[in-house]
């Protein structure tokens, strides 16, 4: 996960001084440390360039794209750069430029006003308008795709984060997922003494360190963790403490896996039956089944309880975006492409490659048990809430991660680790707000 989506590590997007200045060299860093698989973003009859930091979507793009090009007459052609950091630059140095590709991979909101930002995008409330009057797109994610009131992105795709969980363990234990906060501890209680983990923290790679506190958060209070993420509450208020003592409890039972323990080795260590539960996004259903494990038979998912009945419902939602860069070589197929990205029939293939849920919330996932959650995330009313990593400005979580990473470590306590979240959160806001004027 990084500010394009879903990676493996996790780097700060550029201060837009350095953005500025290092312009010139978008070309060589094409060159040098961009896209994998060697193609040009020059114009090529037919299709529309898609810059990205995930080769092993490669796939999807192009057969999503096939579909596309029965609507607009424009295939996708996938430009992949598998490092995150070389991607993240390319990006930013070329895309006021003539060597930026006619899509890009970016992840939502302010990795993305950050972006729109410095200028150089596409306005594309038209096509988010057209969208929402066909019901295609959820008008609450509207804000995470938009900069002063334009939207300047199209959702790729939407995870949902949730626990996973071994299901021939639970079938042998007794257990069945927790629908209360008073189950969930059960469950950790008995795989504990029976020899397993209950649950997989993990802080390899960065990122992943905001995890259990954006799911802790959420279910101690959604309506807190929206106004912290805004700017609107401190991190030592009493929400925040509880959630994090409940982490740091569970730390000191032995619940969690150590933080270096790579998330990786996730879906092997629940088809081992070593770990019980992973917490993580919905686009890992693919890991699963890349570990040979069939959904509904050897794993199930569901969503974090809350920690007290009466706390309203909620789930964290994760969505990468379509970008248009304005001086995209093949600009109007680019455009005519994001205007169909959400059509159902391109959406079933694209789903159905990630295994994931689509942003068109008309179509069904066809992985069974992340259509079960889009059912309890419908049936229940939940409030989906930003990622973490996309809900307040970059410098700021990126330096909250690392804080939330050294907590993991043992190397703070939960209220040292709060004060020095806070105490940034201060100077970055009042950054981000001057930097608005």
């Amino acid at each position: 996960m990084s500010a394009s989506g879903r990676t493996s590590s996790a780097t700060a997007p550029l201060p837009r001084r350095r953005l500025l200045v290092g312009a010139a060299a978008g070309a060589a860093a094409l060159t040098a440390g961009g896209c994998a698989r060697g193609a040009s973003t020059s114009a090529q009859p037919g299709t529309t360039s898609i810059s990205n930091d995930n080769a092993t979507w490669d796939d999807g793009y192009r057969a999503a794209g096939r579909e596309l090009e029965k609507i607009t007459g424009f295939a996708l052609r996938p430009l992949s750069n598998p490092s995150v950091t070389s991607y993240q630059q390319v990006v930013q140095m070329t895309l006021q430029t003539s060597k930026a590709s006619d899509l890009v991979k970016w992840a939502s909101g302010y990795q993305l006003k950050r972006l729109a930002r410095a200028g150089g995008l596409t306005d594309l409330t038209h096509v988010w308008e057209g969208y929402a009057a066909k019901g295609w797109v959820r008008g609450t994610s509207r804000e995470a795709v938009s900069y002063r009131g334009k939207a300047f992105g199209i959702p790729l795709y939407e995870s949902y984060y949730v626990l996973f969980y071994s299901k021939p363990v639970f079938r042998k234990l007794g257990l069945s997922a927790p629908g209360s906060w008073e189950q969930l501890l059960h469950c950790a209680e008995v795989l504990k003494r029976n020899g397993i983990t209950p649950f997989l923290a993990s802080q390899v790679g960065g990122w992943p360190a905001i995890e259990w506190f954006q799911e802790l958060v959420s279910k101690v209070d959604p309506g807190f963790y929206g106004r912290l993420v805004a700017g609107e509450a401190s991190y030592t208020d009493e929400p925040a403490r509880q959630a994090m003592d409940i982490w740091h409890d569970f730390m000191s039972k032995g619940w969690m896996t150590p933080p270096d323990f790579d998330q990786a080795r996730g879906p092997g260590a629940l088809k081992e039956g070593t770990v019980g539960m992973f917490l993580h996004g919905t686009w890992q259903a693919s890991g699963m089944s890349a570990a040979g494990m069939k959904p509904g038979t050897d794993y199930g998912a569901f969503i974090l309880p809350t920690v007290r009945p009466s706390t309203p419902k909620s789930v964290i939602a994760e969505s990468g975006v379509f970008v248009v860069p304005g001086r995209a070589s093949s600009h109007e197929a680019a455009k005519a492409n994001v205007g169909a990205w959400l059509t159902p029939s391109v959406q079933r293939v694209w789903s159905d490659f990630l295994q994931d849920s689509s942003a068109n919330p008309t179509v069904r996932a066809g992985n069974p048990v992340v259509a079960e959650l889009q059912r309890d995330i419908a049936r229940n009313r939940r409030t989906a809430l930003v990622r973490y990593w996309e809900a307040s400005p970059p410098s700021l979580i990126q330096g909250n991660t690392n804080d939330l990473g050294g907590f993991m470590a043992g190397q703070t306590s939960p209220a040292t680790t709060l004060r020095r979240m806070q105490e940034r959160a201060h100077g970055e806001w009042a950054a981000w707000k001057r930097d608005e004027a």
